[in-house]
């Protein structure tokens, strides 16, 4: 059975705890025994190298050096990580070891929540198929992003609110490699009931599933 890890917490705004609910029912459903914690000690633990997935679920906070650490070095051997919004693209601003493993960084999100358009750009891509572009109301982020992301879905600015990025094409769904490990992240999904809209549930719990280290995957 492949094992997975929860890690919630940080701001509370983003309903940490809630969602942690939320994705924990989902990876059970797909046979993972799951794993749910509320502190970052837990990406201490040296037993985080033997999971299939890795979810954190932490806007802002704090990480300590050999958290984060241990944390990439378990990624860099093969540990998926799997995360949306602000608990995955908004957690530990001080450390740059963490942002570049995930790929990129939440700076703005003007308007806050606001209605904007979600463009599939990899329809190709089994983590996309079936999906078409949607309507979405949430916070557009804008991020700082790893030109080696590979994109799945995009965002377009208007400029209505900040003028000086109207038409500035920005990443909301990528996939990446950090060593071994697979790396999802999708920008989508500012509270729980986000979860309700099909597109973002279904572009998260794909990713998971294709971040998730394979069964028939040695840990090392």
């Amino acid at each position: 059975m492949r094992e997975a890890l929860i890690v919630w917490g940080g701001w509370s705004g983003h309903e940490p705890e809630q969602c942690a609910r939320i994705v924990s029912e989902m990876l059970e459903g797909d046979g993972f025994k799951v794993y749910v914690e509320n502190t970052t000690e837990a990406f201490a633990d040296p037993s985080i190298r033997d999971l299939s997935l890795i979810v954190p679920i932490i806007t802002m906070s704090k990480i300590e050096k050999e958290e984060v650490q241990n944390l990439s070095k378990a990624v860099e051997s093969g540990v998926g990580l799997a995360g949306w919004h602000g608990g995955m693209g908004d957690a530990f601003r001080e450390s740059v070891e963490y942002q570049f493993m995930c790929g990129g960084q939440w700076v703005a999100h003007p308007g806050n929540v606001i209605d904007y358009r979600v463009d599939i750009v990899k329809p190709e891509d089994p983590i996309c198929a079936g999906l078409k572009s949607f309507p979405y109301r949430s916070e557009q982020y804008y991020m700082h992003v790893d030109p080696s992301n590979e994109v799945l879905a995009t965002t377009t600015f208007s400029g209505e609110i900040l003028p000086w990025v109207e038409g500035v094409v920005m990443p909301v769904a990528w996939k990446r490699r950090h060593g071994k490990g697979r790396v999802f992240y999708s920008s989508l999904g500012h509270v729980a009931k986000e979860f309700e809209v099909p597109e973002m549930r279904t572009l998260f719990h794909r990713g998971a599933l294709w971040a998730a280290r394979r069964e028939n995957e040695a840990a090392n």
